[in-house]
């Protein structure tokens, strides 16, 4: 019997790079444990798959509102929208289109978003959820944040931020399982980490300006490797981190 897959999802202040992020650090578990993983983008106010893959044709992209709108959500309909890539194809992407926005699709329930998320986990062995900064309202990023047995949790070392955690942080009951992390999304001399700690308090890890990633988000194609060392050990530092723990 397949052991139960593990929900990760990220989340974290507005442009703190968490679609970036959730997509390297899917690379990251994929590529180190030669394992499955899905990646969901459930963001329908700027829709990730024309970002991830702005090369490809529309109706060649899948959408995750197509199962979702579905009377009976089948596990086929799920499989037909996946999207891989060439040479990895137990990494899948999951989201919305271009030109989706939440007027496309029926409305849905929290019953059949708790489904697919189901039905996600008995198709990978790690589900990632890349959670907008404020998920009320988004149904598949609540159950996500709800059912995650780790929240990967995104900052940047700026006063926006800052502000930002210091307001959201009191509305979740369960932070115990997030995991605090700082992303440095610009190319700034000056990180002001020690500033950061005091604001955040437990920070985890840290995550390097890799130039050759912020090319890839720019160009399309973040689902690519990056030859950046630095970069690519602290990844594999936090993949490490989130598949083994609880684990004896």
């Amino acid at each position: 019997m397949k052991e139960q897959a593990k929900i990760l999802a990220v989340w974290g202040s507005p442009h703190a790079g968490k679609t970036t992020f959730a997509t390297k650090l899917a690379s990251a578990i994929y590529d180190s444990y030669k394992t499955t993983v899905i990646v969901l983008y459930p963001d329908l106010d700027t829709p990730t798959m024309p970002v991830l893959f702005p090369n490809t044709p529309s109706e060649e992209l899948g959408s995750v509102g197509v199962p979702l709108s579905a009377i009976d959500l089948e596990m086929e309909s799920i499989l037909t929208q996946l999207v891989s890539v060439k040479k990895r194809e137990n990494l899948c992407y999951i989201g919305y289109r271009a030109g989706e926005n939440r007027f496309t699709y029926p409305r849905y329930s929290k019953a059949k978003a708790e489904d697919l998320l189901d039905k996600l986990c008995e198709l990978a062995d790690y589900v990632i959820v890349d959670c907008p900064p404020v998920p009320d309202g988004n149904l598949l990023a609540v159950v996500a944040m709800e059912r995650a047995q780790q929240v990967l949790s995104l900052a940047t070392p700026d006063l926006s931020s800052m502000s930002f955690f210091l307001s959201q942080l009191p509305l979740f009951s369960d932070t115990a399982k997030f995991i605090q992390g700082l992303n440095t999304v610009t190319e700034d001399v000056f990180l002001p980490i020690e500033e950061a700690k005091a604001h955040l308090k437990d920070l985890c890890f840290t995550v390097p300006f890799c130039r050759e990633v912020k090319e890839q988000s720019l160009s399309g194609k973040l689902w690519e490797s990056v030859s950046d060392k630095r970069f690519n050990k602290r990844m594999r530092e936090i993949a490490e981190r989130v598949v083994n723990d609880g684990q004896e």
